[in-house]
């Protein structure tokens, strides 16, 4: 709290005339003094009815800690134990876990890359191992949950993987496998029952309001299995993930430290759906982390040595230590050396949910000086289907309008279109979702699509993660590698087109001539 000083010493005023002060004038500004300081020690030291707001919001997450940890880890002694253990470990930030990446995509039903193109591990597929390896706890942060057709009022047998994967937690739950679940409010699916039959399953939910605290919505995806197992990526808690939408992510295996780290992102959100929460200023010190961008740890991915570290938005959700999201993102784009490939569903360089909006220039000043400073090779491959906001398309063509690679500045931008084939009748579908971007040195994996409010309010989570091979031969293997064939399959693919061939009207649909 501030105070707010009732005099200013330049206007006391003068009871002799320009005369020397008398001495009942002395003994009054004495008085007055003294009072002053009285004052402010009752003010500050004294009267708990003006304690300051923030240790007041401190001291009401010190409470729901205490509350949350013995929720959280309830039947799970050991994993408390490990628990403390790795962060004890973390502070040399290196670890021994031998951890196991696996890039997991969805392709929608319909698509295909051709027989000599790679696919990755089909999302059901990472998503079923996880629900089989869990054997005590399971954390999941979500935007929303939709896993049957029944949820959104569709009759479509390509519900059937999310119906699959509703039951496979049910079981779960059967086995007395702690189930803890945060996800945002109001709801996208005001219809969907699957956390209510979670929930009388013995499941723990967490309904998040964001949009009370920060303006935005918990839009984050991640899973933390048994304490050492993580899914990250784009994928929302909904059947068309696994069958209808274009989705990346990543699985981590066996690699406590991470899953440890990335617990504490959950444990922010699971703080905030308390009745009455507020976000503290600073963060408690358990929230802090020592892995960042500047201290990453230092680990082995499937036996190549690794850096890794989680980032979080927006900014006032990300405690002591914690690289915000955006700053990641920026950092990449300006560190890149030889070319820069980004797949993102949207690109705006405003904001998308604010009135009046705003322009936002963050991410896309990056990009032109990339290109244009350093030369470096900029691509962007965004998504274009049914409910694609035509503006963005404005924005897109700025950036391609640089492209002059006899002055050394390559930018190009494509956009993706998944053909709706005979599923057009599935809202918020037949789209690539994913939010990607790597370099020849860093791979990053997040949540955000790229517009302002999804760094500002909204609550997203990346993944950054840079692999130095010993053997040459073997840099396709690393994430990076991986990532980079996996942009290079779909920026060639049938499916990209160039934007300046969208069709009149901006209408996303698939070129004829490319069946």
């Amino acid at each position: 709290m501030k105070l707010k000083y009732l005099h200013k010493w330049s206007q006391i005023p003068s009871f002799t005339n320009g005369k020397e002060l008398p001495l009942i004038g002395i003994i009054i500004a004495l008085i007055v003094c003294c009072a002053a300081v009285l004052l402010f020690i009752f003010t500050v030291c004294i009267d708990p009815n003006v304690s300051d707001k923030r240790e007041q919001s401190r001291d009401q997450f010190d409470e729901v800690n205490s509350k949350q940890k013995t929720t959280l880890f309830e039947n799970d002694d050991h994993l408390l134990s490990d628990y403390q253990c790795a962060e004890e470990e973390k502070e040399h930030h290196k670890c021994r876990d031998a951890c196991r990446f696996v890039l997991v995509e969805s392709i929608p039903l319909g698509m295909a890359f051709g027989p000599e193109a790679t696919t990755y591990k089909p999302l059901y597929q990472a998503w079923t191992d996880l629900l089989q390896l869990a054997n005590k706890s399971m954390h999941i942060a979500s935007f929303y949950w939709t896993l049957t057709g029944k949820d959104i009022g569709i009759n479509d047998s390509s519900s059937r993987l999310g119906e699959d994967i509703l039951q496979q937690f049910q079981v779960l739950l059967s086995k007395n496998v702690s189930v803890f679940v945060a996800s945002n409010i109001p709801t996208l699916a005001p219809f969907s029952t699957d956390l209510k039959i979670l929930k009388e399953k013995g499941a723990h939910i967490q309904n998040v309001s964001l949009q009370n605290l920060t303006g935005g919505v918990l839009h984050t995806k991640f899973w933390i299995v048994d304490m050492k197992h993580i899914y990250i990526g784009s994928a929302n808690m909904d059947w068309r993930s696994l069958t209808q939408v274009k989705e990346l992510g990543a699985v981590i295996y066996n690699c406590s430290h991470l899953a440890k780290d990335l617990m504490k992102i959950f444990q922010t959100y699971w703080a905030l759906g308390h009745h009455n929460a507020s976000i503290p200023d600073p963060w408690p010190a358990n929230y802090t982390t020592k892995i960042n961008k500047a201290n990453p740890l230092e680990l082995k991915f499937n036996g190549t040595s690794a850096s890794v570290y989680f980032t979080s938005s927006p900014k006032i959700l990300c405690s002591s230590g914690r690289t915000p999201d955006l700053d990641a993102i920026i950092s990449i784009i300006e560190e890149a050396e030889e070319f820069l490939y980004i797949s993102v569903m949207e690109y705006f360089p405003t904001t998308r949910f604010k009135t009046p909006a705003r322009y936002w220039p963050a991410i896309d000043n990056a990009l032109r000086r990339t290109a244009f400073e350093r030369g470096v090779k900029v691509q962007l491959l965004i998504s274009c289907y049914g409910n694609t906001d035509p503006t963005m398309f404005y924005f897109l063509q700025s950036l391609q309008a640089l492209n002059d690679p006899e002055g050394n500045i390559t930018i190009s931008v494509k956009l993706f279109i998944v053909p709706p084939g005979n599923h057009a009748n599935i809202p918020y579908s037949r789209v690539n979702h994913s939010k990607f971007m790597v370099t020849n040195t860093v791979a990053y994996i997040g949540t955000s699509n790229w517009s302002e409010d999804y760094f500002s309010n909204t609550a997203g989570v990346g993944i950054i993660i840079s692999q130095t091979p010993q053997n040459k031969k073997i840099s396709s293997q690393t994430v990076q590698g991986q990532l980079k064939h996996v942009f290079e399959r779909d920026w060639t693919s049938t499916y990209a087109i160039k934007i300046e061939d969208l069709s009149e009207g901006h209408v996303c649909r698939f070129p004829l001539h490319h069946h």
